[in-house]
């Protein structure tokens, strides 16, 4: 069991959230739905909580009803991609009914929650000892809004 389980706050759409996010992700399911009581404060038998599962790790979505903050960037989740399909997979799907894209491999979903979406190749780049090959990784993933391991991979090379 993990030790730390982040918790997403919705409105009401925690159900709606975790059904799309697990139908994204391999190896990932609902795990367990909690609905509010009679004693609430949400309406009772509506959902309170929903315990999933994306490849594997714990998430849990919460129907806190409305309140005066939102998802931002200072918080992302990111996914680290086998090749340019994986990216092309999570990038389209989480963009997928009202995303929005932003810059250098990150997006915010449809419920604001932001996503960096990256290329695990981009990571053996930024560790090569030449500092050069650093430098044009990284000038290439800040011109980029979706990432591109072809273009990575020729920024590296110095084409």
């Amino acid at each position: 069991m993990s030790k730390i389980t982040p918790c997403l706050w919705f409105d009401t759409e925690a159900e709606e959230a975790a059904s799309f996010y697990t139908s994204l992700f391999p190896n990932s399911k609902t795990t367990e739905v909690s609905r509010y009581s009679e004693s609430g404060p949400g309406e009772p038998g509506s959902v309170l909580t929903v315990s999933f599962e994306l490849d594997g790790e714990p998430f849990v979505a919460l129907n806190g009803g409305n309140v005066d903050f939102a998802f931002n960037e200072s918080i992302s989740f990111q996914i680290d991609c086998a090749d340019q399909a994986e990216v092309d997979h999570y990038w389209d799907g989480l963009l997928a009914g009202g995303g929005t894209e932003s810059q250098c491999g990150w997006l915010k979903d449809r419920y604001g929650v932001s996503w960096q979406v990256v290329p695990v190749e981009f990571f053996q780049f930024m560790k090569d000892p030449d500092p050069a090959v650093v430098g044009r990784v990284t000038a290439a993933m800040l011109a980029m809004v979706k990432l591109d391991v072809e273009a990575l991979r020729a920024a590296a090379k110095g084409a």
